[in-house]
């Protein structure tokens, strides 16, 4: 499946308590993809959390576009990245970080995070 179709599997809903700032954690225990080298499928972890400003991400539509990477060769570097600017395309938040931590694979572990902040955000609250 190419990006551009993985990211239009993500939907979003208007922001319920714009008002107030305040932080969303997600976490994806299930994530899979295959390594771009040998076609082996690669275990994940994802770690999702975020400040939304206008919009949120809806969840099934969430577990879609993370099951679309099911039979996909790609680098943990490389999707843990694409999944950080896919959501930040789509819902613009004030905050976002995504933490993919790997299975063991040939006796290494991976962990590999990525994150974006809005420009002239700062975290009053002490949310991050």
């Amino acid at each position: 499946m190419s990006e551009i179709n993985q990211i239009r599997l993500l939907d979003h809903f208007n922001n319920p308590e714009k008002k107030n700032e305040y932080l969303i954690k997600i976490k994806v225990p299930e994530f899979t993809c295959l390594c771009p080298k040998t076609g082996q499928p690669d275990f994940a972890t994802l770690y999702i959390k975020y400040v939304p400003n206008e919009l949120c991400i809806e969840l099934k539509s969430l577990k879609l576009y993370v099951a679309s990477f099911r039979q996909v060769g790609t680098f943990h570097e490389a999707v843990t990245n694409q999944i950080c600017n896919d959501l930040s395309k789509i819902i613009a938040p004030y905050y976002l970080k995504v933490r993919a931590k790997f299975n063991i694979r040939g006796g290494i572990y991976t962990t590999v995070e990525c994150s974006v902040t809005a420009d002239n955000w700062h975290d009053r609250n002490n949310l991050i």
